[in-house]
């Protein structure tokens, strides 16, 4: 029995209880805009997301978070958290990064005896850090014995299952258009793995300022589904 890939099915679960169904990183406001609106836009969204958003924000911090919990480099990881404060400018995002990652210690510290995230732990309660999602991520993967490429593939899964779903639930789409839509991503996936094993450091916080604005055009949408 392969225990560590058990534990990843489980970190990365897109029902794991954290409250991840709540958010949609912009999308709903993409979809009342119009601009998202049909299975081929859907698709354009999501790769757009993951390929200048994802890929130099959360999964290059899970990845520098997985390197400094393996080396137990605890500042870095305060760093680290710092930083993805600093790149997250919509409060919304910021509040979503934090809400699950706070959610995923309290899942996880009663189970993984990890020193690194239980002292992360302390410090968001704190307030000397953040508490984001991502670096929870990082430290429990390492805690775990998951090997980093791994551990990266779950997370951006996570992340793009969590995005298909709710395209099918706002636009709306078909269950199969869903599940179509993450079987054609996964070569992208795959490459963007590769890519996050060894983070540029001079290109974190990268992302197209579209998402960003659409993020704080959120708050003020006439009506919300997602709180993000």
């Amino acid at each position: 029995m392969n225990i560590a890939l058990i534990s990843l099915l489980q970190l990365s679960d897109p029902a794991l209880p954290i409250g991840g169904y709540a958010h949609s990183a912009g999308l709903e406001t993409y979809v009342q805009q119009g601009i998202v609106k049909d299975k081929t836009s859907a698709r354009e969204f999501i790769t757009e997301m993951l390929a200048r958003n994802i890929h130099f924000t959360d999964a290059a911090f899970v990845s520098l978070a997985f390197d400094a919990a393996r080396v137990n480099d605890y500042a870095a990881v305060i760093r680290f958290d710092e930083e993805c404060t600093a790149v997250k400018l919509p409060r919304e995002m910021r509040q979503a990064s934090q809400k699950l990652g706070i959610r995923l210690m309290k899942i996880f510290q009663p189970v993984c005896d990890s020193e690194m995230a239980n002292r992360y732990r302390r410090s968001v309660a704190s307030k000397e850090a953040g508490g984001h999602y991502c670096i929870v991520f990082g430290l429990y993967a390492a805690a775990l014995g998951i090997s980093k490429e791994d551990a990266l593939t779950g997370f951006y899964y996570n992340v793009t299952a969590g995005m298909a779903t709710n395209s099918v639930k706002l636009i709306p789409l078909g269950q199969q258009d869903g599940q179509e839509i993450l079987f054609s991503l996964q070569p992208l996936i795959a490459e963007l793995v590769q890519k996050n094993l060894d983070p540029d450091l001079e290109m974190i916080g990268f992302c197209c300022n579209g998402f960003d604005i659409r993020s704080m055009q959120h708050e003020q949408l006439y009506s919300r589904l997602y709180m993000s």
